[in-house]
């Protein structure tokens, strides 16, 4: 029954630390809990076997769970769950073209203090600088930044 439960415990072990390496890496959870088991089948060997068996069993639980570590990195297998492009799109890049200090356009919604504004044929989403500007205001550009547009009358 010793062996049973030596086994167990570092095998369990040891298939936990697997799992974290190759299913769910990063999550340090699975494998602390693999390292745990392996700790408790390795102090169980020496509470109840002789010095010689229970470091045997020390010795093999080391190999296995490093082995299954070693393999986890040398296989790449963390390659698959890392990002490997870079998002270089932006969100409105070219809002702002076309688009002038001193351009004026029409407010075609109450500005409160965003609203919509027209200039040209475009609907723009705007910022009011001065406060709440009526729909169907003349409005002219006051600042182009960081892709907004605050407007003034």
């Amino acid at each position: 029954m010793t062996w049973f439960i030596l086994t167990s415990l570092i095998i369990f072990g040891a298939i936990l630390v697997m799992v974290e390496v190759i299913f769910i890496p990063g999550t340090t959870v699975i494998g602390g809990l693999g390292l745990v088991f392996t700790t408790i089948g390795i102090y169980y060997a020496y509470s109840t076997l002789d010095a010689v068996t229970a470091t045997l069993f020390l010795a093999g639980a080391l190999l296995l769970n490093f082995g299954f570590i070693v393999y986890g990195f040398k296989k790449g297998v963390w390659d698959k769950f890392s990002l490997k492009d870079t998002n270089t799109g932006r969100s409105f890049d070219d809002r702002l073209l076309g688009l002038e200090l001193g351009q004026e356009g029409i407010t075609r919604s109450s500005c409160r203090p965003f609203g919509k504004v027209e200039f040209g044929d475009e609907l723009y989403e705007a910022k009011s600088d001065s406060g709440f500007i009526p729909a169907g205001t003349k409005v002219r550009i006051a600042k182009l930044e960081e892709n907004k547009i605050i407007i003034k009358l």
